[in-house]
Order: C-alpha cells, then structure tokens, then sequence
C-alpha cells in the first residue's frame, strides 16, 4: 500500500513539475501584458453592456447553458502511463486509493473553472436581479456538487469502451445540467429542482450498476491521459521547444485549391513548403481559425469603437505570435537543408506567409464590422490591423527567425 502511496506522490510532482516547466514560457512578458489590455477591454465593455440590460433579459438561460457546459465537461486525470498496462495492471485491485485521489484531484483542478465561469456571469444575474449577489456562495457551493456527481458518472463511463457510450452520456448529462441550473437561476419551484437532482442521481446509479464488477479500460485512460498532455504540449509549442510534442499530419484536401497560388519556381520554395505546413501539420490552422472565431465574436458584441480597433490589433498580434513556431517545424529534417535555395529567401517566404495570414485576419475583422454597420470602424480596423500584421511579419519576427536559424 505504500508503495501505491509513494507512485501517487511521485506522479502528482512529475505532472506538476511537467506542467510549470512551460507554463513560465506561455506565461512570458509579452502575452501577460496583451492579455492584460485584453482582460481590461472585455471588462470595461462587459460592465457598459451590462447597464443596458433589460429585466426579462434572459439571464438564467444563459447562465444555465455556459455553466452548464464548465459543469458537464469533467476530464480525469490519472497521470498513467504507457507502461502502466504491463506493471500497474495486475494490481488493479490494488489501485481503489489511487483513483479516488485521481479523482479529487481533478475535481479540484476543474473547481476554478467554476469559480472563473460564476464570477464572470454573477454581475449579469445581479444586473437583472436589483443588484442582488448574495446569492454567490449558494450558487458556487451546488455547483460544486453538481460538479463533484457529474466527475463520478463520467469515472464510471469510462469503464465503457463504446464511443456512443460516451457521447450519450455527455449529452444527457449536459440536458440534465441545464435543467437542473435553469430551475435554479430562475428560482423555480424546488420540487423541479428536486426532480432534476434525483434524475442525475439516476443515471449515476444506472452506470454504476452497468460497469459493476468490470475491470479498468487501461488502453483507454492510457490514450485519454496521452491526448491531455498533447493539448498542452501544442499550446507550450507556441512558446518554446516541446520534445515530447508528436506532430499529427490531416490531408485537408480540399484545401488543396490554395496550394494552386504558388506558382512552380524556385523561388517559391519555401512558399510551398510552409503554406502546406501551415494546411496540413499540428493545429496552426485551429489556431487561426480559433483565435478569427474569438475575436470576431468580441468584435461583434463590443461597441466601443476604440475597444475594438485595439481588439482588432491584439488578436493579429495573438495570431502571428503563436505562429512562430511554424519556423521551427522542419528544423530536424535534414533534407530540408539540401534545398539549393538561400536561407534569405527562406525567411522571406516565411514572412511573407505570415503577412497575409494575418491581413486575411485583418480583413475578416474590418467585413465583421462593415455588416455590423460600423463601417468608419471596420475601415480603421482594416488599416491599422494591416499595418500590424505588415509590420509584425517583415519587422518584428526578423530578429526572432535569425536567432532560431
């Protein structure tokens, strides 16, 4: 038993040690100061916005679907590894304390999400509410047990190998969670509240007895474990070298079409090779299209016209900051160095896809806000976002590509 004790400890410090060793290059200089400006913005907008709140705004649905979406995601973490399924299998039985501090574990790391998610939405229940945020305490405590069944369904889900399994499961658990923080946002009658708890209680007691008695899927939780920590490792990518980083290659054929504005000549080299890096390699196409859906939507509900020009400026930043490591992608292939073409016009490629990645951005923004109808704005986003995302690639990222050479 201590020995199961001591691998306990001895994963919690690893995964701890893991993680703080690139959270202090994601967390450097220049992306706390943006996201500080950012933070700052969102706020400032949020609370003029929230001054023009109706009383039937539709506030607890709203609190109901966003929290309930925080709620009924619940990963474990059990910090297994690939060699756990041959020295840790056969004492299965012998791993009921692991699991459980598996599990509070990652209850308490999923917590703040909660705290984050309710502090965020309580000024827009106050709002609609005279004020009125006494009931803070009450609602972050049932949200936390509504958390901690959620976290014990999905524990016993996992027992399942069936994909539908889960896709079931987390769709009604998410139907129930609703429901469940509808009736209490909107103070319904308790006896629907009621209701609602006993039916998630059910489906507790109902996976419980389906998986009673089976032992663990440990290829499963192995290869759940594994997709966690790449998540994390492509998002420390951005910021610094990620050994344990495996890339993963998606065709996108019909992307293809853009390969077709390269024209066929030496020069364009290196143009070819990053524009199908960037299609098809690692998650630098989720990262334009995640962080243009972000910022497009802030753009969209913000009015201030300032707030959105600077908006504008500091997710094209974002964007071409987290890019970076595109540069790098090829940097251990050493076929790459017997290309007869020069390392200026490899730079030079380079910036130049970056340029116009982010003045597509660019222009993306200025056509949000023209259709919102704010045209003199969308036109100020589109030119002073163009010079940034000009200036960035051909100015600022010089002295980093020559230093990464």
């Amino acid at each position: 038993m201590n020995d199961i004790q001591s691998i306990w400890k001895n994963r919690l410090a690893k995964r701890a040690k893991e993680l703080s060793r690139y959270l202090k290059y994601i967390f450097n200089g220049h992306i706390v100061i943006v996201m500080v400006f950012l933070i700052g913005t969102v706020a400032y907008s949020y609370q003029e916005w929230l001054k023009t709140l109706p009383s039937d705004f539709p506030v607890a649905e709203i609190m109901a679907i966003l929290l309930g979406l925080i709620v009924t995601y619940s990963p474990i973490y059990t910090f297994l590894e690939e060699a756990d399924r041959v020295f840790l299998l056969p004492l299965e039985n012998k791993l009921g304390m692991y699991f459980k501090k598996a599990i509070l574990t990652s209850f308490l790391l999923s917590s703040y999400l909660i705290l984050i998610g309710l502090a965020v939405l309580m000024p827009m229940y106050a709002s609609v509410n005279q004020g009125d945020f006494s009931s803070f305490l009450p609602f972050l405590i049932i949200l936390l047990l509504v958390k901690g069944v959620n976290m014990l369904i999905r524990w016993r889900v996992q027992y399942e190998m069936d994909h539908t399994t889960h896709l079931f499961d987390s769709f009604v658990r998410f139907v129930i969670n609703v429901a469940l923080l509808f009736f209490i946002f909107s103070s319904a009658h308790i006896g629907f509240t009621i209701a609602t708890i006993g039916i998630l209680l059910l489906l507790y007691l109902y996976f419980y007895q389906k998986t009673k008695g089976k032992g663990l899927k440990w290829e499963f939780l192995i290869q759940s474990e594994e997709r966690k920590m790449a998540k994390f490792y492509r998002v420390a990518n951005m910021f610094t070298d990620v050994p344990h980083l495996r890339d993963q290659i998606k065709r996108r054929k019909w992307l293809d079409w853009l390969l077709q504005w390269v024209s066929y000549q030496q020069e364009n080299t290196y143009h070819y090779l990053y524009l199908r890096t960037f299609l098809r390699t690692g998650d630098y196409l989720g990262i334009f299209f995640r962080l243009t859906a972000i910022g497009g939507v802030l753009l969209y509900f913000i009015h201030n016209g300032i707030a959105q020009v600077v908006i504008a400026m500091l997710f094209i930043y974002l964007t071409g900051f987290q890019l970076i490591p595109l540069w790098k992608q090829h940097q251990n292939k050493l076929w790459i160095d017997l290309y007869p073409v020069d390392i200026k016009i490899r730079e030079n490629s380079f910036k130049w896809l970056i340029a116009r990645i982010l003045i597509i951005q660019a222009i993306i923004y200025a056509l949000i806000l023209m259709i919102k109808g704010s045209f003199f704005v969308g036109f100020a986003v589109l030119v002073l976002s163009g010079l940034v995302a000009v200036g960035y690639a051909y100015l600022y990222m010089m002295k980093t590509l020559r230093s990464q050479s």
